[in-house]
C-alpha cells in the first residue's frame, strides 16, 4: 500500500469514529462526559494531520503528528475504560467520591455540584466493551497504521 492510501485510512478512521461518536451524541442522545471530549481531540488531530498530509506531499512530519493523535485517543481511551470499569478513580470534576459518613446537608451538596455526564458510568457497551473501549481498540489500531504510513519511503 502507498503511503497515501495508509494516511486516508487512519484520518478517514479517525474521522469515522468522530462521525459515530457525533451520532451517538446528537442521535442517540448520549452526551459526552469530560473524558470523551479528551478522546475526541486527537482524533481531529489524527483528522487534520491527515488531511494536510493528503493535500501535500506526505511528509513525515505530518505522518507522525496523525501517530500522535491517534495513540493519545487511545491512552485516554484506555484510562476512561479504567474509570468504567472502576478500575481507577477518575478525575473528581466527573466522578462520584464517597457518600459515607456524609450529613443529609454534604449529600445534597455533592449532588448538587455532580456534573450532568458522569465519567465513570457506562451508557452504552457491545460485547461487553465500552464506547472509550471501544475507542482505544480502534485508535490503537490507527495508530498502527500511521506507524505503517511512516516507514514507508
Amino acid at each position: 500500500m502507498s503511503r497515501k492510501l495508509l494516511i486516508a485510512i487512519a484520518a478517514g478512521g479517525s474521522a469515522a469514529l468522530m462521525l459515530g461518536a457525533l451520532g451517538f451524541q446528537y442521535i442517540g442522545a448520549m452526551p459526552p462526559c469530560k473524558l470523551c471530549y479528551f478522546q475526541r481531540y486527537g482524533h481531529i488531530l489524527a483528522i487534520g494531520a491527515g488531511v494536510l498530509a493528503l493535500v501535500w506531499r506526505p511528509k513525515l512530519p505530518l505522518v507522525l503528528l496523525g501517530a500522535l493523535g491517534a495513540m493519545s485517543s487511545s491512552v485516554i481511551g484506555m484510562y476512561h475504560a479504567g474509570v468504567e470499569q472502576k478500575w481507577w478513580e477518575g478525575p473528581t470534576t466527573c466522578t462520584s467520591s464517597s457518600i459515607a459518613g456524609l450529613t443529609p446537608e454534604e449529600l445534597l451538596a455533592q449532588i448538587q455540584a455532580a456534573p450532568l455526564v458522569r465519567c465513570d458510568e457506562i451508557p452504552w457497551e457491545m460485547f461487553g466493551i465500552s464506547m472509550a473501549g471501544w475507542n482505544a481498540l480502534v485508535s490503537l489500531g490507527l495508530f498502527l497504521v500511521w506507524v505503517m504510513a511512516a516507514r514507508k519511503a
